[in-house]
């Protein structure tokens, strides 16, 4: 049993699946690869000049590999539901158990409804600031909870809060994912905490 399924391989999961096998979390993802990255050209993605979408995503894959995440590329997850201690993710394959789901399709939303979140009046997911549903421990980002914004920046940012409130969860206490230098306490003295 995974602790994080993640359904969608974009920008949204593979930000919570970055997120959460860096702190620790056994993280799986299922990605069909039809994102819509490889119809784009980044200029307007914050620390990076100009990448073209399909080497971004490349990009975003080895840093997830780095970290460990099991990925499932090319793999359709056909059903999700809940279980008595968390979620059920079926593939033509195979089933997969977890803690978690985050549901990170794009604009296709049926999985988020068979799993019996709420929509809003606009017809897209209802989540909190921390990206959850209405169903508790489920979590929806980017294009699924937005009508319109879909940008690659927002969807990372998505997938990054709902790691964080994954991770939260577990560690029974407001997690922050900083990284600071080894040597930050000599630069900075006691102004940095680097536990």
């Amino acid at each position: 049993m995974a602790d994080v399924l993640v359904i969608g391989g974009g920008p949204a999961g593979l930000s919570t699946a970055l997120f959460t096998a860096k702190n620790a979390l056994e993280t799986t993802v299922f990605d069909t690869d039809e994102t819509w990255m490889h119809k784009a050209h980044l200029f307007n993605y914050p620390g990076i000049g100009s990448i073209d979408g399909t080497n971004y995503m490349a990009t975003l894959r080895d840093q997830v590999d780095d970290f460990g995440v099991t990925r499932h590329q090319a793999t359709e997850v056909t059903s999700v539901s809940t279980t008595d201690d968390g979620f059920r993710v079926t593939t033509s394959d195979d089933e997969y158990t977890a803690n978690y789901v985050v549901l990170a399709t794009g604009a296709n939303r049926d999985l988020a409804d068979n799993l019996g979140c709420s929509f809003t009046d606009a017809d897209v997911v209802d989540v909190d600031v921390t990206m959850e549903t209405s169903v508790e421990d489920a979590y929806a980002t980017g294009a699924m909870v937005r009508a319109e914004e879909w940008q690659a920046v927002i969807s990372a940012g998505d997938g990054a809060a709902a790691a964080l409130n994954i991770l939260t969860k577990e560690k029974g206490e407001h997690f922050h994912d900083f990284d600071v230098p080894a040597d930050a306490e000599e630069l900075f003295g006691s102004l940095v905490d680097t536990e």
